[in-house]
């Protein structure tokens, strides 16, 4: 994190700076794409997203942690702990763990609900004993706390032109995309994990199962009716991209060419699976760096126009001051903020 971003975003406190500064290292290390697109965001918009992601990778390493030697028993203590950690901060507004304390600062700025944080670890405990979702309802459980509530939560910092109310669906809606996105690219991966994110109906309608992807990861070969339910299943992620595609002409001028560009190259992945002809069982769809290039300075174009119509107008989003902590509060008692989202990300 620059010392820039941290000062346009009003973090001054050494600590805090150092926090949000492991927040970005997470981010820069786990996910080019996401990493790419923050940079079309203001300065001071991009600490509380590089928190809030930098939690969710946080929260996901310990699920996935690759070391055999943790027991399903050591993970499932070391999540109730930050599920813990977590609760205690969102409450009082302060902690000493390197990514809460961020995460806690950014909640508290920029008054997001905490119901967004409780659902998504709900999910990450689902990861330690879920292992396949019968049917496209089961799953879209599950994404509402692993995808759309990222998007809830991001939404209060990327600001809104209209009723925060009426784009939050489509906020949720892009979580989910991107999410459906992944498990498509990763259907390998996760295997060799031991887990299967596309619904087990939708594999059974074409005649697949657990054993048949099994065979095609271990052979390099994809199996037709393999390709058939992927076929299925990506035209129903396009269809959550549409669902979301609204809501970014929703979002303050400034935040609009980030979430594009994050738009564009995630659906890009999509088309290169597609374009593979859903080969992905032993090989992951990757987007050519010229093509993220390209898109990414599409972005910068359209950032720099908004900046400059910004400057002209006055309208960037505001910096959002961290509340003073009442009594009340310093006691362990917070009131519930006000609730104005709602869940989104339906599937069809």
């Amino acid at each position: 994190m620059t010392a820039r971003e941290l000062d346009a975003a009003g973090v001054h406190d050494p600590a805090l700076r150092a926090a949000y500064t492991r927040c970005r290292e997470l981010n820069a290390r786990h996910g080019r794409t996401y990493f790419l697109a923050t940079r079309l965001l203001t300065a001071r918009q991009r600490p509380a997203v590089h928190a809030l992601y930098g939690f969710a990778r946080w929260a996901d390493d310990i699920v996935d942690d690759l070391d055999p030697a943790l027991t399903p028993e050591q993970r499932a203590e070391a999540l109730a702990e930050l599920d813990g950690t977590l609760l205690t901060a969102l409450r009082t507004g302060r902690s000493g763990h390197p990514v809460i304390a961020a995460l806690a600062d950014t909640a508290a700025r920029y008054a997001i609900d905490p119901r967004h944080f409780t659902d998504f670890m709900r999910s990450m405990a689902m990861d330690l004993r879920v292992t396949e979702y019968p049917t496209l309802d089961d799953l879209r459980a599950y994404m509402h706390g692993s995808a759309a509530v990222i998007g809830l939560q991001v939404l209060p910092v990327l600001d809104t032109v209209a009723p925060r109310v009426e784009a939050a669906p489509h906020a949720a809606a892009l979580g989910v995309a991107f999410q459906l996105t992944n498990f498509l690219r990763d259907v390998g991966e996760d295997l060799e994990r031991g887990r299967i994110y596309l619904p087990l109906d939708r594999l059974a309608a074409h005649g697949v199962d657990r054993a048949l992807l099994l065979w095609c990861r271990r052979t390099g070969r994809t199996d037709a009716r393999v390709r058939a339910a992927l076929r299925e299943l990506c035209e129903t992620t396009r269809g959550v991209y549409r669902e979301a595609e609204p809501g970014i002409g929703m979002l303050h001028p400034v935040s609009r060419p980030c979430v594009r560009t994050a738009f564009v190259l995630y659906r890009a992945i999509l088309e290169r699976i597609e374009a593979a002809d859903h080969a992905v069982l032993h090989r992951r769809a990757v987007v050519p760096r010229r093509r993220r290039a390209a898109v990414a300075l599409g972005g910068l174009a359209g950032i720099a126009a908004a900046r400059a119509r910004g400057a002209l107008t006055g309208d960037l989003p505001r910096v959002p001051q961290r509340p003073r902590r009442t009594a009340e509060d310093r006691g362990g008692t917070r009131r519930t903020p006000r609730r104005d989202t709602q869940r989104g990300g339906v599937l069809s």
